[in-house]
């Protein structure tokens, strides 16, 4: 019996002896392929530097995107104006930077303004459920029914082509997404045992929600809004395109295109190499 014990001892000390420092060795991601996991690596990092060049491009771009000179107009890139000039004479990159700024904004202002509302909406119907859940979704069956650009273009058509109305219309389209996507968290969340029994115990109808349910739907709703940015850069770019969103001179994409677009084909240094040699 010593003998056994003393073997169990020896063991013990064996396992618990200091082992020799090595370099953690990388492993890829259980689950992703590494063509996946470069995909996700190479948009990841242009998200990452266009987002740096939008918040950071007043300090990094020296020239005014709103100051042009009328004497060098449409002039061809340069070391000191790497794309170029427009009609105006203002620095192209200038203006493509604080463009990006401009609609980086927009589309946060926007979806954020989406995800509170949506979040009130879909916790209030998901809880309550009965009369209120039924109309609730049945307004958001409405809103949905119609495609997002065209009614953010009636809507801002009608009150006018503001920067408060552009963004109150992105955030209108997105509102229903994040009312279902809640009130389907909340609804399978409710009934499962933790939230019965912190009822049981006398926890709030408020508290049950912030603090029990609602966290379950931030993982949804932060991919979710990772999808929405993109349509509501795109979708304020096309409506400053028509005249509808943000108006010139302010730099914005949508701007910056509807001005470019009656020279695309004027035969300008913009054009093929092989029409300026013509």
């Amino acid at each position: 019996m010593t003998d056994i014990t003393r073997l169990v001892e020896l063991t013990v000390t064996w396992q618990k002896r200091p082992q020799m420092l090595r370099w953690p060795r990388w492993r890829p991601l259980k689950g992703l392929h590494w063509p996946r996991q470069r995909l996700i690596a190479v948009g990841l990092t242009l998200t990452v530097c266009w987002a740096f060049l939008a918040l950071c491009g007043p300090w990094l771009v020296p020239h005014d995107p709103l100051q042009g000179d009328a004497s060098l107009a449409a002039a061809p890139p340069s070391l000191a104006h790497p794309f170029g000039l427009d009609k105006y004479g203002r620095d192209v990159l200038a203006r493509v930077v604080a463009g990006g700024r401009y609609d980086l904004f927009i589309a946060v202002v926007a979806v954020g303004l989406a995800v509170m509302a949506g979040t009130v909406i879909g916790s209030v119907s998901g809880y309550i459920g009965g009369t209120f859940d039924n109309l609730a979704m049945r307004l958001v069956d409405m809103v949905l029914a119609f495609p997002s650009f065209v009614l953010a273009l009636v809507f801002v058509a009608v009150l006018g082509p503001t920067l408060s109305v552009l963004v109150i219309a992105l955030s209108l389209r997105f509102i229903p997404m994040y009312a279902r996507l809640v009130r389907a968290e909340i609804l399978s969340e409710k009934l499962k045992e933790y939230a019965l029994a912190a009822r049981a115990i006398g926890c709030s109808d408020a508290r049950l929600v912030l603090h029990h349910l609602l966290p379950n739907a931030v993982g949804p709703i932060i991919t979710q809004s990772s999808m929405n940015l993109s349509w509501a850069i795109l979708n304020a770019a096309g409506l400053s395109f028509l005249g509808l969103g943000v108006q010139p001179p302010t730099p914005e994409w949508g701007v910056m295109i509807s001005e470019g677009s009656p020279y695309i084909v004027s035969g300008q240094w913009w054009m093929a190499f092989s029409r300026a040699r013509r």
